[in-house]
């Protein structure tokens, strides 16, 4: 019985049953620099918990805190200035530049010509790549990758699986158009600050809830897919 069931879905490489395109695109996201600001409530909550607990803390003698105060001391002073949470590219709504939300994830999108798209005009997404002869469809992932920031040195995939598949029908505008299968694979910027992005008209770093707007149509599948924020 498990053998029926399972045999007609398998094909050559496991992905399909039929003809149809399978795209493999790419959440690629620079994960926060600085600890997000404290709500008020929480804060709140903190500083009363704290006094509270200093209520019931441990008295300590006199002469034993006066030892522990000297030591330690020298002539050395450590002078620290935070770095500032609002930076030259929040200000100037820079979004070609990873030096901007600091406390937020920032996903790739680039603006250029999308499997999919209607009239094949020029649409915002994320790297994507048809999937070909490759070993695995993470490799076609990477690829797609590669292919918009040249090197993957400074990247990290989570996982050889997607987060998540969308199937794509034909729309209004495009009706002719075959259903295909989009695959979204995780992957996190490496201690780099910048990259050079090609292959696009444009790029755009965005925070999550930008990027939603980008896409209005998919933003309730996109907004559960990256749960996180």
């Amino acid at each position: 019985m498990q053998g029926s069931f399972v045999r007609p879905l398998l094909t050559k490489r496991g992905f399909s049953t039929s003809s149809e395109k399978i795209v493999a695109s790419v959440l690629f996201e620079r994960l926060p620099v600085v600890i997000p600001k404290i709500d008020p409530v929480v804060y709140a909550f903190q500083e009363f918990s704290f006094r509270w607990r200093q209520q019931y803390r441990r008295r300590y003698p006199d002469e034993f805190l006066d030892k522990s105060n000297a030591r330690g001391k020298g002539d050395y002073k450590i002078e620290y200035v935070p770095a500032p949470r609002v930076t030259e590219a929040d200000k100037n709504n820079d979004k070609k530049s990873l030096q901007r939300a600091l406390d937020r994830r920032l996903y790739l999108l680039v603006y250029g010509h999308a499997y999919g798209a209607p009239s094949d005009k020029p649409v915002w997404h994320f790297p994507e790549k048809i999937y070909e002869s490759e070993e695995t469809l993470r490799k076609c992932a990477e690829s797609a990758l590669k292919s918009v920031i040249g090197d993957l040195s400074s990247t990290y995939f989570v996982g050889n699986a997607p987060m998540g598949h969308m199937v794509v029908q034909p729309t209004e505008s495009a009706p002719k158009s075959a259903s295909f299968k989009r695959f979204f694979f995780k992957s996190q910027v490496i201690a780099k600050n910048k990259f050079d992005i090609g292959k696009c008209k444009d790029f755009a770093w965005v925070t999550k809830d930008e990027l939603l707007e980008y896409f209005p149509e998919q933003a309730e599948y996109l907004n559960k897919m990256i749960f996180v924020e």
